[in-house]
C-alpha cells in the first residue's frame, strides 16, 4: 500500500486540471514564493538555501521566456522585462543581495497581479458574451 501525501495529491490534481492561464498564475506565485525563501536564506546566512531558491526563480523566468509567442509584438517587451529580471537574479545570487531580490519581488508581484486582473477581465467578458448569445 502506498502512503500518499494528500497535500501533494491535491496539488498534482490542481496542476493537471489547470488552464494555461491558471498555470501561468501558479508559476508567478511559485516565483514569488521562491524569491521570499531566497531572501530568508540570505537573512539566515544560509548560502545554499538562497542559491537554490534563486535558481528556482531563474528557472521559472526561463520558462516564461521560452513560452513567449513572438507573433505578438508585446512578446518582445515581456522578453526584455524577463531578461532584466534574469540579470538581476544572477547579480542577487552572486552578491547574495536581499535588496536586489526585493526589487525582483516587486516586479514579480506586479506582473502576477496584472496577470490575475487580465484573467478576471477575460472571465467577465466571456460571461457577458454568453449572456448576449442567449
Amino acid at each position: 500500500m502506498t502512503n500518499r501525501n494528500p497535500y501533494a495529491a491535491y496539488n498534482n490534481s490542481k496542476i493537471m486540471t489547470a488552464s494555461p492561464a491558471e498555470l501561468t498564475l501558479m508559476l508567478y506565485d511559485g516565483a514569488i514564493k521562491f524569491c521570499n525563501i531566497a531572501m530568508a536564506g540570505i537573512e539566515e546566512k544560509d548560502i545554499e538555501k538562497a542559491h537554490n531558491n534563486i535558481k528556482k526563480v531563474e528557472a521559472i523566468i526561463g520558462e516564461f521566456i521560452a513560452t513567449l509567442d513572438h507573433k505578438y509584438p508585446v512578446a518582445k517587451d515581456f522578453e526584455n522585462v524577463y531578461n532584466y529580471i534574469q540579470d538581476r537574479l544572477v547579480m542577487a545570487n552572486i552578491k547574495k543581495d536581499k535588496e536586489i531580490l526585493e526589487e525582483v519581488l516587486g516586479h514579480l508581484r506586479t506582473m502576477r497581479d496584472t496577470w490575475k486582473q487580465v484573467m478576471e477581465l477575460s472571465v467577465r467578458e466571456n460571461n457577458a458574451r454568453k449572456v448576449l448569445a442567449s
